[in-house]
C-alpha cells in the first residue's frame, strides 16, 4: 500500500471511526436506560408489566440485531415518516442490546442480599426510595464487569449499521475497497482501529474479573 493511499484510507476510516465512538455512546445511553427499565419492571413492576419485560427480553435476544435494524429504518418509512440512519442506528442498537443489558441488571438486582431491602423498610424508606438510594448503588458495582463485556459487544454491532447505509467504521471501509481495492489491507486496518477502541474497555474487565477473584 502506498504512502499516500494509505494516509488517505485513515482520513476516510478516521471519519468513520468518530461516527462509530457517536453512535456507539448514544446507544450505550439509550440501551442501559431502557436494559434498567426493563429489568426494574420485570422485578417490581405492578400486575401484567413483567410479562411484557420478559416478553420483549425475549423477544430481542431471540432476533439478529440486522432484523431490528431493518424494521426500525424501514419500517418507520413504511408508516409514513422519515428517519435517518444514525436514529434509525442508536434506536435499533438500543432496543436490541437494551433486551441484554436488562438480563445483567435483573442479575445483579436478584444478588443483592434480601437483607438491604427489610433494613431500608425498617429506616422507613418507600419501596421506590430503597430502590434508588440502596439497591441500585450495590447493583451498579455488582453488574459493571458483565456491563462493560455488553457495551464492548455493542460497540462491535455497529459495523452492521452500515447495512442501512450508515458511514461509520465499517462503511468506510467498504467504500474504500469499492473504489480502490486492496481489501487485506483495509480491512486489516478497519480491525486495527476496532482493537484500539475495544482492548482498553476488555483489558478493564480482565482486571476487574481478577481483582474479584482475589479479593473472594
Amino acid at each position: 500500500m502506498s504512502q499516500e493511499l494509505l494516509m488517505t484510507s485513515l482520513a476516510i476510516l478516521f471519519q468513520g471511526l468518530l461516527a462509530t465512538l457517536l453512535l456507539s455512546a448514544a446507544s450505550i445511553v439509550g440501551g442501559t436506560l431502557i436494559g434498567l427499565l426493563a429489568a426494574v419492571l420485570r422485578s417490581f413492576g405492578p400486575s401484567g408489566t413483567p410479562r411484557i419485560a420478559r416478553l420483549y427480553t425475549e423477544l430481542f435476544r431471540g432476533t439478529p440485531v440486522l432484523i431490528t435494524l431493518m424494521f426500525i429504518y424501514f419500517g418507520v418509512s413504511y408508516f409514513g415518516y422519515a428517519i435517518d440512519v444514525f436514529a434509525a442506528g442508536v434506536v435499533g442498537l438500543s432496543i436490541y442490546q437494551g433486551a441484554y443489558i436488562s438480563e445483567v441488571f435483573r442479575s445483579g438486582i436478584e444478588a443483592v442480599p434480601k437483607g438491604q431491602w427489610e433494613v431500608s423498610q425498617i429506616l422507613g424508606l418507600s419501596k421506590i426510595q430503597a430502590f434508588f438510594s440502596v439497591i441500585l448503588p450495590q447493583t451498579g458495582k455488582i453488574v459493571m464487569p458483565p456491563l462493560v463485556g455488553q457495551y464492548l459487544s455493542l460497540i462491535k454491532d455497529t459495523s452492521i449499521v452500515s447495512m442501512i447505509g450508515m458511514s461509520e467504521l465499517m462503511h468506510g471501509g467498504q467504500a474504500i475497497v469499492d473504489r480502490v481495492g486492496k481489501p487485506v489491507e483495509i480491512y486489516g486496518l478497519v480491525a486495527v482501529l476496532y482493537f484500539i477502541v475495544c482492548f482498553p474497555l476488555s483489558q478493564w474487565v480482565r482486571h476487574h474479573d481478577r481483582r474479584r477473584s482475589l479479593l473472594s
